[in-house]
């Protein structure tokens, strides 16, 4: 099927927008969680599409809000007792306690993410072609860890070394493509850990950086009170899906392997190498 890059459309009306938002947000949703890469999902949609007014990056930042919100709630329990547990670990000087250990693990792999990202916020490219070879090689990173990794260790075996590993790994998700949930899931698996667990604390380790960088990210957009209204249709639309993918992909990992998700990334990848090299889409 040929693809083409539709015209943007001249100010969109409100119930446009609206629409666009929601649709944005579902994109969004899906794939924030799922190891694919919602920046090349919504990058490629909105560009096949000609979304140019929503498509703006500062407006699909400011959607990731309603995926802070779902995965904020979706494990509140478990942030509520890892939060509780460190502070009694604390007065009790347990350094040994888990909820200790997971909660100086998560803050120490932040950092390399958020450091990074500041630094180079302005300097990596954002073009079809990068998000193409990033799709290809996580996905085969993600294969390779399918392949060696042990997955013998459940959350009781995490440790602080474990956060700042995969903390590291999630650096790699600045490049557009790579997918902070892949990048943190396909670690996870190289250290061992079982894909539930795997996915349950990259998720968890995310928390932080997701939402500082949207809040960083995002503050244009909420200063534009013209497409307010779309704005928050999108988060909501965003929340949503994003609480389904969240709890999808959780229960899918407790049965099935990653394979599908490499499969796909590799498709995904070498349509758009394709697709830029036949004139579909533009290396923009």
């Amino acid at each position: 099927m040929l693809l083409t890059v539709a015209e943007p459309a001249q100010s969109p009306g409100l119930v446009v927008e609206v629409f666009q938002a929601i649709v944005l947000g579902l994109v969004q949703g899906v794939t924030e969680f799922l190891p694919i890469s919602s920046t090349a999902h919504l990058l490629v949609f909105t560009k096949v599409f000609g979304w140019d007014a929503l498509g703006q990056k500062y407006f699909v930042d400011a959607i990731q809000f309603g995926s802070v919100i779902a995965v904020v709630m979706y494990f509140w329990k478990d942030i509520v007792q890892i939060l509780s547990g460190a502070w009694t670990a604390y007065r009790q000087k347990d350094w040994q306690k888990e909820e200790w250990k997971i909660l100086v693990g998560i803050a120490a792999g932040t950092i390399p993410a958020l450091l990074f990202g500041f630094l180079l916020k302005d300097v990596l490219p954002d073009n079809i072609l990068l998000i193409a070879v990033m799709s290809i090689v996580m996905a085969l990173l993600l294969a390779l860890a399918e392949k060696i990794g042990s997955r013998k260790r459940d959350f009781d075996s995490l440790t602080i070394q474990d956060g700042i590993l995969v903390g590291l790994g999630q650096t790699i998700a600045l490049l557009p493509g790579a997918s902070r949930s892949g990048s943190t899931l396909t670690t996870a698996m190289f250290l061992g850990l079982q894909r539930g667990t795997a996915a349950r604390f990259s998720f968890l380790l995310g928390i932080p950086t997701l939402t500082i960088a949207t809040l960083f990210q995002a503050r244009k957009a909420f200063s534009n009170v013209d497409s307010i209204i779309a704005l928050m249709a999108g988060i909501l639309s965003t929340f949503i899906f994003s609480y389904l993918s969240i709890a999808w992909l959780l229960k899918y990992l407790q049965r099935q392997s990653t394979w599908v998700f490499v499969w796909y990334r590799l498709a995904f990848g070498i349509t758009l190498l394709a697709s830029v090299a036949i004139g579909w889409l533009k290396n923009t």
